[in-house]
């Protein structure tokens, strides 16, 4: 039996995981002790596979994450930030997702805030959640300029659906007053309907003086903070602590971690 057209067809129905399947059947003796039906089912086991990881791949692609490499397994658990393994793993488990909490991440500048947040979303990715990776300041950009084009309305639509958004730089540069309506605008599609994470160099405490307005801020912090689980991250930077051990400088390190659960004080 000629085995290429059957091949062919295969690749021409996007069964390529089948194929390849096939392919390696074909170069292994042991597999012809095996019956039709357990041959048919490695290859529809294989087929699945490959499409599980071909949509993970465009998820992982889409989402344009800062640290596309971030993943929870690399996460230094031995610098000092007494960064609480437990409490990772068990976020990294995407309960919180499907829950529709949201997580703010707040701690001095090359912390570790970035990195450990596109780690999360890369976890995310893996789960099969979309993910998509903003600095605050870009995201207003894109949002005026959608004003200008006539897309508001289809990227607003596209960031309300997300099942995981996040805003990187959040309170890095002042907030004037038509960006605190998007950003209200925008929390209020996704209230309790999906998940946002927040990284930020100012503490929780602090965000609503950083907006500026106090009735937008309210608004803003009350569908963002309360529903939300917070790690702040304290201590020296990871980058100052990497140029140390090049030799270049020697910083002290004091870092630790502190975690609240949604509603709760801890981390602010």
């Amino acid at each position: 039996m000629l085995i290429h057209p059957t091949l062919d067809q295969l690749r021409a129905l996007r069964l390529g995981g089948m194929a390849k399947a096939l392919e390696e059947q074909l170069a292994t003796e042991d597999a012809a002790t095996l019956s039709f039906e357990d041959r048919l089912a490695l290859l529809v086991d294989r087929e699945a596979l490959e499409r599980q990881n071909r949509r993970q791949r465009t998820r992982l692609r889409k989402a344009k994450l800062r640290h596309g490499n971030a993943c929870i397994e690399d996460i230094d658990f031995r610098a000092a930030r007494s960064l609480d393994k437990s409490l990772v793993l068990s976020l990294a488990s995407c309960e919180w997702l499907a829950r529709h909490r949201n997580l703010l991440l707040t701690g001095p500048t090359g912390v570790g805030k970035t990195y450990l947040g596109c780690a999360f979303a890369q976890k995310a990715c893996r789960e099969g959640y979309t993910v998509l990776y903003r600095r605050l300041p870009r995201l207003f950009e894109e949002l005026r300029l959608a004003h200008a084009d006539g897309r508001y309305p289809k990227l607003m639509a596209s960031l309300a659906k997300t099942d995981l958004l996040v805003l990187d730089d959040w309170g890095l540069t002042p907030i004037n007053d038509a960006d605190r309506r998007e950003l209200l605008e925008l929390l209020e599609d996704r209230h309790e309907l999906r998940s946002t994470l927040v990284t930020s160099q100012l503490p929780v405490d602090q965000w609503h003086e950083a907006i500026g307005h106090p009735t937008l801020a309210d608004a803003i912090l009350d569908r963002l903070v309360h529903n939300a689980y917070r790690i702040e991250l304290r201590g020296d930077s990871m980058r100052r602590r990497t140029a140390s051990a090049a030799g270049l400088t020697a910083p002290e390190e004091n870092t630790k971690s502190q975690v609240g659960a949604p509603g709760g004080d801890g981390g602010s």
